[in-house]
């Protein structure tokens, strides 16, 4: 995530809530994008640090924790932006210009002056955060795959320069050899199914015959992964879209939550403030009376019942609205009850952290020094692949 300060409901049904359960499915890697922040606040950088530090409390309030995930801050791993160079040599400019959301920040800031390299690479930075980690899957939306694929693309073209070593063919085969004659003889038969018939199920299979071999080098299994689609070594593995439900958090206006409309509820908000946003929260306005039914599909507060509340209390709320039974301050009464019961576990999970500051920053400089390790084996094979290691 950016830091951009206080998170809010919005993020934390957004994306947090995921993050928490694949934390205990994956090897997570969070960080917080501070090189990302300059692409479009690079004058107004000195909110960054704090930022950082509120985002970083947030994650760890809402249940992201650092004894199962790693988190970091993206300046610390000096490893992103040398990658994002590396990649910037090899990578055509037509390429970034066509990103989906390229032309289209530029026209929800034109405020700002974007016309500039770092925003114009910003989502090759992105494909660098996530190949210097070599990552298998991308946690993302539907309206970011088109960043994941540009990943995909940079990834293929780097090892198509950079991976057709000297001999190729025959340190395949010699590594294949290393396998058990059972193993071997299978790779043979998957790889022919998938260069003569283009079997994608074949290619699968391989890939995961190749995971669960225990004899073979990091730079064998790497050999053997690009031996299967008859190109070159995979130095940079090319990342999967992992699809996520992203539920569209209602604001208080029935927009998006967002903190550009100013229609949002904080993570960590105070139960006054909270009561008061919520009673104060425009509903049907075709309802201007008690008496008057109303329409719970257009109303706002609705949507948030949708989120927060029971089946039976959603079906009370909607019952209650069309047939005037209950006014718009009952309706709200039980949302108030509900958010402010889930804010209080993560505003107590925050005190510790808001008191020991020192905490917060022991766990980022842990998380950075973690990521950091791997970033450097993934550099190391990068430059060494593009003849610039000088060992």
């Amino acid at each position: 995530m950016r830091p951009t300060g206080r998170l809010h409901l919005g993020h934390l049904h957004g994306v947090l809530n995921n993050w928490v359960q694949l934390q205990h499915e994956y090897e997570c890697f969070f960080f917080v994008a501070d090189y990302h922040a300059l692409t479009t606040e690079y004058d107004a950088s000195e909110t960054i640090e704090q930022h950082t530090y509120d985002t970083v409390v947030d994650w760890l309030a809402a249940g992201v924790n650092p004894g199962t995930a790693t988190i970091f801050v993206q300046s610390r791993v000096p490893e992103h932006a040398e990658l994002h160079l590396m990649l910037s040599m090899i990578t055509p400019v037509s390429w970034l210009e066509r990103v989906p959301s390229y032309k289209d920040q530029q026209q929800k800031l034109n405020d700002k002056d974007l016309s500039t390299y770092g925003f114009l690479g910003y989502p090759l930075l992105q494909a660098a955060d996530i190949l210097i980690y070599r990552a298998g899957w991308v946690p993302v939306g539907a309206d970011q795959v088109a960043h994941v694929e540009l990943t995909r693309e940079v990834a293929r073209r780097f090892n198509h320069i950079y991976g057709r070593e000297p001999g190729f063919e025959e340190q395949s085969e010699a590594a294949v050899k290393k396998m058990s004659k059972k193993a071997s003889r299978l790779y043979g038969e998957l790889r022919r199914e998938y260069l003569e018939k283009g079997d994608a199920e074949a290619l699968e299979r391989a890939r995961a015959l190749l995971s669960e071999q225990q004899n073979l080098s990091i730079g064998d299994r790497e050999r053997l992964f690009g031996y299967l689609e008859g190109g070159g070594r995979i130095i940079l593995p090319e990342p999967q879209s992992l699809l996520t439900e992203t539920a569209k958090m209602p604001g208080l206006d029935g927009e998006k939550m967002s903190k550009s409309y100013n229609n949002f509820i904080s993570l960590r908000e105070e139960p006054e403030s909270v009561e008061e946003k919520i009673r104060t929260m425009q509903t049907d306005p075709q309802r201007g009376r008690r008496k008057d039914p109303g329409n719970p599909d257009v109303c706002p507060v609705f949507a948030l019942h949708e989120v927060y509340s029971s089946d039976d209390t959603r079906a009370w709320a909607a019952e209650g609205c069309r047939s005037a039974g209950i006014g718009c301050v009952d309706c709200k009464l039980p949302l108030i009850d509900a958010i402010n019961e889930e804010q209080l576990v993560y505003r107590q999970r925050a005190q510790q952290f808001e008191e020991e500051p020192d905490l917060v920053h022991a766990i980022l400089q842990e998380g950075s020094d973690k990521a950091r390790a791997v970033a450097r084996e993934t550099m190391e094979d990068v430059k060494e692949a593009v003849g610039i290691s000088h060992r």
